[in-house]
């Protein structure tokens, strides 16, 4: 029997995938299922597609205005933050999404200044990082909160 994550965006458009924060113009703004580096985010879009090229000028600009929005939702919510590492691959996972991961001081120097997937195989793994634990349950919840003003228009808290 298939799971959400054997079709992360036809889950979440059927309101089954639990990593969903939020719909948005052009996707769904889902939690990381790993948390090694708090509040790590993902935009999938709301349809299927191999590659942000073959989306129409008009949509590619909606789906990296929603990753930015998105991008704004995690550094507030986990300030501070050193920086945001925006990642559109479709290595892995050969369709659109955009990867927001928060780069923080208390990182190791030999990993932060090198890109987040050359962390070691262990804590993509590790139930320590799980987003379903307690633990990352505010990380999510100010990102939620913050991504609600952010789109509608009011303050960000």
């Amino acid at each position: 029997m298939k799971g959400w994550k054997d079709d992360r965006i036809g889950s979440a458009a059927a309101g089954t995938n639990p990593m969903v924060m939020m719909e948005m113009d052009s996707g769904y703004a889902v939690f990381g299922d790993t948390q090694f580096l708090p509040g790590y985010s993902v935009l999938l879009p709301k349809h299927r597609i191999r590659q942000l090229n073959d989306l129409s000028v008009y949509d590619r600009v909606n789906f990296l205005r929603d990753m930015t929005l998105l991008g704004d939702a995690v550094a507030k919510a986990c300030a501070p933050v050193l920086r945001l590492n925006y990642d559109i691959l479709g290595n892995s996972d050969a369709f659109l999404h955009a990867h927001i991961f928060p780069r923080y001081a208390w990182e190791p120097a030999e990993r932060s200044s090198k890109p987040v997937w050359l962390y070691p195989q262990e804590v993509w793994t590790n139930e320590r990082y799980d987003a379903g634990r307690e633990c990352y349950r505010s990380v999510r919840e100010g990102i939620e909160r913050n991504l609600k003003c952010l789109v509608t228009g009011s303050a960000v808290v």
